[in-house]
């Protein structure tokens, strides 16, 4: 079993849905996002996300697109992320790590060595956002000779026969967008949800996470009910901005916290 579903897998023998929080690298340092690492790690937290910042996040919602600006003025880069969790790794934090990236970043350093340096620094797997599975056969073969877990996105309007091809490219888990736009924190989930997800857990032999505007105790809980992990973002991505990095770690630990507490009190059917 890949070190991805097992951290999902153990979530689901503690009787909760995995936790999955995400934070741009870099906002607003890397030194930042090492105590926001060992902070969620602390709290809980099953699998760390970390956002690679890009010039163009055209998949993310404006939370999340100003990290990435603060994260680039900042000065961080993929090599420096890589760098940051190889100290992450030396320091003790053992909870996988996934890094959330587009596809120019990847194309510079080269896919092979984006493969082979993320993998030796210690990051169990990648999602790239503008990769297709359609055009990542030599991205894949990369990532299966390196040993980095592959993981797509499906979305709601997702057909059965790509959600099967997506599902055959993923070694981690398949990561589902709870709607449709770009990221960020949302009154309320859709309310097709529940019957999305238990349509995709009917094709997808790999573990499902769910993610886009999740951002309260009550929408984690109601999204775990019928995936296996929650992918939150935006509503933990906001503290970064605080003057005091130190509260803002804090202020990630407390939400963190109730989020996780709340991941098992609604049973999850079997599909």
């Amino acid at each position: 079993m890949s070190r991805l579903a097992g951290a999902i897998e153990g979530a689901r023998a503690k009787g909760r849905a995995a936790f999955i929080p995400y934070v741009t690298a870099g906002d607003p340092s890397l030194e930042a996002t090492a105590l926001f690492a060992k902070t969620l790690a602390a709290a809980g937290a099953d699998i760390l996300e970390l956002g690679v910042p890009f010039t163009d996040p055209f998949a993310d919602g404006p939370v999340n697109q100003s990290a990435a600006q603060r994260a680039l003025l900042g000065g961080t880069t993929l090599n420096g992320i890589l760098d940051a969790v190889t100290h992450m790794r030396a320091s003790g934090l053992d909870i996988p790590i996934v890094l959330f990236t587009y596809f120019n970043p990847v194309l510079n350093m080269g896919r092979r060595d984006f493969c082979r340096l993320s993998r030796k620094a210690g990051v169990d797997g990648a999602l790239i956002v503008d990769l297709p599975p359609e055009e990542a056969d030599s991205y894949i073969e990369e990532a299966r000779r390196s040993g980095l877990e592959t993981v797509f996105l499906a979305s709601p309007t997702t057909s059965p026969e790509r959600l099967r091809l997506i599902d055959a490219s993923s070694t981690g888990f398949v990561y589902y967008v709870s709607r449709l736009g770009v990221t960020g924190a949302r009154e309320n989930l859709s309310a097709t949800l529940a019957e999305e997800l238990n349509t995709v857990k009917g094709t997808v032999k790999a573990p499902v996470a769910v993610g886009f505007g999740i951002s309260t105790p009550d929408q984690a809980r109601e999204a775990a009910a019928h995936a296996d992990a929650v992918v939150v973002g935006s509503a933990l991505v906001k503290f970064a901005r605080h003057d005091d990095v130190n509260k803002a770690a804090e202020m990630m630990n407390e939400l963190a916290s109730r989020m996780i507490a709340g991941l098992g009190l609604t049973p999850r059917p079997e599909v």
